[in-house]
């Protein structure tokens, strides 16, 4: 199998290997693949929570306890479909693992449109479901107590 260099990394490619990276709790590695400049933004994120991150620095900040309070086991369902521009995909997703605090399981379905140039994540708009969390709670790592 061939792999690709993060220079010449498609956006399909580079996605999964991100994937592999949150299941192995390489939240550094993870980081890696965005630009400098990148913007994460949640457009459902419920009040209190951030609905926008700018730059490689506000990434790594909000996801640096991630792996506390989220074990990631698998992403079972990855669909990933082209769109009419080729650095951009648009991802549906189901991350399935444990929320560390309670044993009990995490299951979540996302939809993400994933922007890339350069081999690097430039633009992530994740639509996760604020339901299936509650702010403060066990699955909160963005809370300023953590």
């Amino acid at each position: 199998m061939t792999t690709s260099t993060a220079a010449t990394a498609g956006p399909s490619d580079l996605f999964r290997r991100g994937l592999r990276m949150l299941i192995d709790k390489d939240i550094p590695a993870w980081v890696g693949l965005w630009d400098d400049q990148g913007v994460l933004e949640f457009p459902f994120a419920p009040d209190g929570w951030p609905k926008r991150l700018t730059g490689k620095a506000a990434v790594a900040d909000y996801m640096r306890h991630y792996p506390d309070h989220i074990d990631l086991h698998d992403f079972p369902d990855v669909k990933i479909h082209e769109t009419g521009d080729a650095g951009t995909i648009v991802v549906e997703m189901r991350g399935v693992g444990l929320v560390v605090s309670t044993g009990e399981p995490f299951d979540m379905t996302y939809i993400a449109v994933v922007t890339v140039a350069g081999g690097l994540i430039t633009h992530y708009r994740d639509y996760w479901n604020p339901l299936a969390v509650s702010a403060g709670g066990a699955t909160d790592f963005t809370r300023g107590d953590r």
